[in-house]
């Protein structure tokens, strides 16, 4: 098991939204990310900033580097590129959290 921290940001006004995008996330959607190995995925809020810091799981043997180029994940990252602060081609902008502690 390999676990992955990472930091994006909402962009103003857009909390609620994202949220409800969220809470109806698309089934197929979901199930890419499970099928390619992708468990126990959380995205937290800090409201003060806005930055998201989401904390995944995945199973050995995990295909996850070839989810961007799955038509679901691309029509996904065009839906919230409204919400947030994207890269070209509306993929989020992530910023990688290193790992500091872990009580287990």
């Amino acid at each position: 098991m390999t676990q992955r921290a990472f930091r994006m940001k909402l962009k103003p006004g857009t909390v609620d939204e994202y949220r409800r995008r969220h809470d109806e996330l698309w089934p197929e959607l979901g199930q890419a990310l499970k099928d390619a190995g992708i468990y126990d995925y959380a995205i937290f809020l800090d409201e003060e900033t806005l930055h998201l810091f989401a904390v995944l799981k995945l199973h050995p043997g995990e295909t996850s580097a070839a989810l961007p180029a799955q038509p679901v994940m691309r029509r996904w990252w065009d839906y919230m590129a409204d919400l947030m602060e994207v890269e070209p081609g509306n993929r989020p902008r992530e910023w990688p959290l290193a790992p500091m502690f872990y009580l287990a």
